[in-house]
């Protein structure tokens, strides 16, 4: 591995490390307001029981006023009563001390009443401050702990950036700027390359280019994301291990109506996935990019099974699994979907690894997933 990649590997774990801690810090405003909210609850029933308390007060203050004014007027009516001259005035006076009379009752009534609820709104006032109190105790040790854990990712934060200045420091200006470049838009500037494709954005590689990064002899980007590239030989080793197995490969079936190719080698178009379909006595091909899913050329008809039709397209491709009706083709226009490349390029992936396998216990079963020769 070159000494470039293994200090952008270094330096691109400083970088996700300081982000973790960055992200960290930026949250502890909003922990210290969520654990604040928790006390909204709390604090809201101790100011309802609080104001029922002060309610019933105003109106026991509001009746006993009341009863004092129906008492002057009772005092005033017997005052009256002394210098009446008629019986009607007098049982008028009488009649008017009568129903103050009762309006006292009542309102000593609803008095009572308040001195009954006053026990129990005192209940819940001291209940809800109890609560309130333990509360506060609680949320002002989770404050604590937040600041002591922001106070701690702050410090780490600092060792974190000088490790990465000197980190910098070592790798060159160009390539630095390229990686610090993709990382901004990317969130990563380097990738490792796996199956033969770029694990970051999961576009397969040319040949060529696998090659040259698994030689590790110079620096590679990737044409689809523009991180580096770069190889480890480990997580291979690890592929083959017997205890780590792949998901087992269906083979297609060789009398499908449809048939998937992968060709390495297209014209200037370079790898592709060529689609075959069969039907009425007539085969047409489509042909794909296998990086972008463009439709390569037109489509082409020719009379006849597609194994006779287009004999030159099959030699030397490696048959792939792939079943979408015609309809869904022409509803794709000009660019397969990603998923349906994902698909095709998870298959092409397994056949690769399967080759290699039975390559490597016995080579002559390697045949059984050869390219495919042409049509007699």
């Amino acid at each position: 591995m070159l000494p470039d990649i293994e200090k952008l590997l270094r330096l691109q774990d400083a970088d996700k490390e300081i982000k973790r801690l960055q992200d960290e810090v930026a949250e502890f405003p909003k922990r210290v307001a969520v654990i604040e909210q928790k006390l909204a609850g709390t604090k809201a029933q101790l100011e309802k029981a609080q104001a029922s308390v002060k309610a019933d007060e105003a109106a026991r203050r509001k009746h006993d006023t009341t009863i004092s004014d129906l008492r002057g007027k009772i005092s005033k009516y017997r005052d009256q009563s002394l210098d009446v001259k008629t019986n009607e005035q007098y049982k008028a006076l009488l009649h008017e001390i009568q129903f103050a009379e009762k309006e006292i009752a009542a309102t000593e009534d609803k008095i009572l009443e308040l001195m009954v609820n006053a026990d129990a709104r005192d209940k819940e006032v001291k209940a809800a401050q109890a609560e309130l109190k333990a509360e506060m105790a609680e949320i002002e040790k989770e404050k604590e702990q937040a600041r002591q854990r922001t106070a701690e990712d702050e410090k780490l934060l600092t060792e974190w950036r000088g490790k990465r200045d000197q980190l910098r420091s070592g790798i060159d200006a160009d390539l630095l700027r390229q990686y610090e470049r993709v990382s901004k838009f990317r969130g990563s500037g380097i990738s490792e390359v796996r199956d033969h494709k770029c694990t970051a954005c999961q576009v397969m590689l040319r040949p060529q280019t696998y090659n040259e990064i698994r030689s590790g002899l110079q620096l590679v980007y990737c044409d689809s994301c523009q991180r580096v590239l770069y190889f480890n030989p480990k997580e291979e080793l690890l592929d083959q291990k017997p205890g780590v197995n792949r998901p087992k490969r269906h083979h297609p079936k060789i009398d499908a109506h449809q048939a998937w190719y992968y060709r390495p080698e297209w014209g200037d178009a370079g790898e592709v996935y060529i689609c075959l379909n069969e039907q009425k006595g007539q085969s047409s091909r489509r042909v794909y990019e296998i990086h972008t899913g463009r439709l390569v050329g037109d489509i082409l008809t020719r009379e006849g099974g597609y194994r006779q039709a287009f004999p030159e397209d099959i030699a030397g491709a490696t048959r792939l699994n792939g079943d979408w009706d015609v309809d869904e083709l022409d509803a794709w226009g000009n660019e397969a979907p990603m998923v349906v490349l994902d698909a095709l390029h998870a298959d092409l992936d397994l056949a690769r690894h399967e080759m290699s396998m039975r390559t490597a216990a016995k080579p002559e079963a390697a045949s059984a997933l050869a390219p495919e020769p042409a049509a007699s």
